[in-house]
């Protein structure tokens, strides 16, 4: 089954950019008109994070969005073939702080979320950085899909560590200098066991994870930045989201970051994974000491307001 999917969506990696954004816009037509691919998900999603907008201004956001979702899609498939010259031109990256970082002998953690293409930024980043390049990824279901995308994000030079087990898979890089990347705006599976905080109007679990692991090894927290200025077409921009993270209280280098995504959805919101069910985990009171917002008493946590909510 592998060879099979691997032969036919190399194929279609060869073909170039305009038959790549024609098949996606037949399928757009197809998944958006006609299925309507978890369209009430989306619909409730936007509704909620922009209640000030109107039912046309959301609709013309969830239109863009669908048409981004498949073009993540393919743009991911070209990634088979592409070349170093052609991601260069298409992914565009100042990475002047991670070469400081890396000159100071410092290892770091890039938090992003799930804004497109983060594909073609794990390309790019792994493909021209001094790091040991480390990409947490969580196995998917089918093997052959799963081998798949494991060739797709390693091609140049990305090291996939299984969200399973990660902390022996973690091992061989602890005495090198390492980039760990952390979707870190994930939904938790345990909602008892997150930090809750209020993300686009609504209560959300974020893990622990991102934040745990910096302050634990005391490493530069690095939030990633995506733009897509038109089709076919990305920027990014690095911004320390903490330099030590652990002389802050526990729980502000997470708030930070949700802080951090909303102005980034708020800036370009048809580019965030609006189908994700990122709310799924309805709000309990027993939470109220999870909370890193002000809204309740989690412990070391800030108010939701201050001097620090620029960062």
């Amino acid at each position: 089954m592998y060879y099979v999917l691997y032969a036919f969506l190399y194929g279609l990696s060869l073909t170039p950019f305009w038959f790549i954004y024609g098949l996606a816009d037949l399928l757009w037509l197809l998944v958006y008109g006609v299925i309507g691919y978890r369209k009430k998900v989306v619909m409730d999603n936007l509704a909620h994070a922009f209640p000030e907008l109107s039912p046309t201004q959301r609709r013309r956001i969830a239109r863009r969005f669908y048409r981004n979702l498949i073009d993540n899609f393919l743009e991911a498939v070209k990634l088979l073939s592409i070349s170093r010259r052609q991601l260069s031109k298409r992914f565009v990256c100042d990475y002047s702080l991670m070469e400081r970082l890396y000159a100071d002998g410092k290892s770091c953690q890039l938090h992003l979320g799930h804004v497109f293409n983060w594909e073609y930024a794990n390309a790019d980043f792994s493909s021209k950085t001094l790091f040991s390049f480390l990409v947490v990824y969580m196995p998917i279901g089918s093997a052959a899909v799963d081998r798949l995308f494991r060739k797709l994000r390693n091609r140049f030079g990305t090291i996939l560590l299984p969200a399973t087990d990660m902390r022996n898979a973690m091992i061989p890089y602890r005495n090198k200098q390492y980039v760990l990347t952390l979707v870190a705006e994930q939904n938790p599976g345990d909602p008892s066991k997150a930090y809750w905080c209020s993300f686009m109007g609504r209560p959300a679990p974020f893990v622990r994870g991102p934040e745990t692991g910096a302050r634990m090894n005391n490493i530069p927290a690095v939030f990633v930045s995506l733009r897509k200025p038109r089709r076919g077409y990305y920027t990014a921009s690095l911004s320390v989201g903490a330099e030590e993270p652990r002389d802050l209280p526990e729980g502000e280098l997470t708030r930070r970051f949700v802080r951090f995504m909303e102005r980034e959805i708020r800036q370009q919101p048809e580019i965030w994974l609006w189908s994700h069910r990122r709310w799924k985990w309805p709000y309990k009171e027993e939470y109220a000491r999870l909370r890193i917002d002000g809204s309740g008493a989690a412990p070391g946590s800030v108010p939701g307001r201050g001097e620090n909510d620029n960062i």
